[in-house]
């Protein structure tokens, strides 16, 4: 499997160069003390030194195209430093492409060029676009996106399905609104025995013991079962398992190989969480969305589903955070950023703790985020002090 296989890649560096040399490489990591999610990012990697702050990345051949900017160089730069200077949310890493080029990048605290940080939420992206990648090449078809998952998911025992099981879309797990509601003690009592959540069973147990599911309990709702459904779908119509095919369809195409993408007891990858991506990596994520689901030429993704995923098809609601002016895709963010009296869309995967894989297609630009703390800022920051920049120099 995925996991197993590369549990090891890019987390075993013994190498240390300077910052200066921009070589910024991770020390040895032991991955049986690592967790990936920041608690255990903060525990294996020493802060740096000194921030690493590049208006001209270096080719480092892997697969990404650089470039350099010099009118607004000095802006980029200033913030940068900031940053550093700890006058903003912790960051670990802001990179920057343009025009499909790499023309900015940094690293801060933990943050390294060659050590996969942990995407929280992120993932999620990452798991639609393989959906994206299955329909590409037939496993799946447009149309499936609006049939039951029940129909998809072969060998589930129906007589123990709960009313409206049938009700739940791929479309729907995909954008939050399954409609599945299990009491939390509940659902916490059936996800403790292991043996129940191998294999599809784990989606037998939403689609069992969930509250009757009906058009009305069919609303936006940020929870666990809905991503995890979506990859259980994906498991159950590729050929091989869900992880292999990440591997070999999507991430050896972007020549993404420095990576960790945790299994679940189910079997198949986190769908919700625990995938780690290089900063790198990040922006190749994003550049597949800012060109429609193209990369090097090829068609990866649907451009239809690229449309879909990243536009509104759900209303997201929260009782902690003002969603006004947000819309909900399959598991991506769209939100309108203003400068001056102009909005530019941004699409974006979004990880607790400050991670950001964010396509603005009207300025042809990529901004990948990576931090280790909870963050309300960083839209804002984008929005007042990235955006503008690029916005007047074209």
């Amino acid at each position: 499997m995925l996991i197993k296989k590369l549990i090891t890649i890019g987390l075993t560096y013994g190498i240390c160069t300077t910052v200066s040399a921009g070589d910024l490489q991770a020390p040895e990591v032991n991955m049986a003390d690592y967790s990936s999610d920041l608690t255990g990012l903060e525990r294996s990697i020493p802060k740096l030194k000194k921030a690493f702050i590049d208006t001209a990345p270096a080719d480092r051949k892997d697969g990404i195209p650089v470039g350099e900017i010099d009118t607004i160089k000095e802006s980029l730069e200033k913030l940068a430093q900031e940053i550093a200077d700890n006058q903003h949310t912790p960051y670990d890493s802001l990179l920057i492409a343009q025009n499909n080029k790499l023309v900015f990048e940094s690293y801060y605290s933990l943050g390294r060029v060659n050590f996969p940080h942990p995407q929280a939420s992120a993932s999620k992206a990452y798991t639609a676009l393989a959906i994206g990648r299955a329909i590409q090449l037939g496993y799946l078809t447009m149309e499936d996106l609006d049939k039951p998952v029940t129909s998809l998911l072969k060998g589930l025992d129906r007589t123990k399905l709960v009313k409206g099981a049938d009700l739940v879309t791929l479309s729907h797990a995909m954008s939050m609104q399954s409609g599945i509601r299990i009491d939390e003690k509940k659902r916490d009592a059936l996800l403790e025995n292991p043996e129940h959540l191998t294999g599809k069973k784990l989606a037998q147990i939403y689609l069992s013991h969930s509250k009757p599911i009906t058009s009305e309990s069919q609303t936006y709702l940020y929870q666990g079962s809905d991503p995890m459904i979506a990859m259980l779908v994906l498991d159950a119509v590729v050929p091989g398992s869900a992880s292999d095919f990440i591997k070999e369809e999507l991430l050896e195409k972007m020549e993404i190989d420095n990576y960790h993408w945790e299994e679940a007891v189910s079997g198949v990858p986190q769908a919700g969480s625990r995938a780690m991506m290089t900063s790198r990596s990040m922006v190749k994520w994003g550049t597949l969305v800012l060109n429609k689901g193209r990369w090097n030429g090829d068609q990866l993704i649907p451009e239809a589903f690229i449309a879909k995923a990243t536009g509104k098809v759900a209303v997201p609601t929260d009782d902690e955070f003002d969603y006004t002016n947000f819309s909900y895709g399959y598991f991506f963010w769209r939100t309108p950023l203003k400068v001056g009296n102009k909005k530019y869309i941004a699409k974006f995967g979004w990880g607790g703790g400050g991670q950001y894989v964010m396509a603005i297609e009207d300025l042809d630009l990529v901004i990948a985020v990576t931090g280790h703390r909870d963050d309300d800022k960083t839209l804002g920051l984008i929005e007042q002090r990235i955006l503008p920049a690029f916005a007047l120099s074209i």
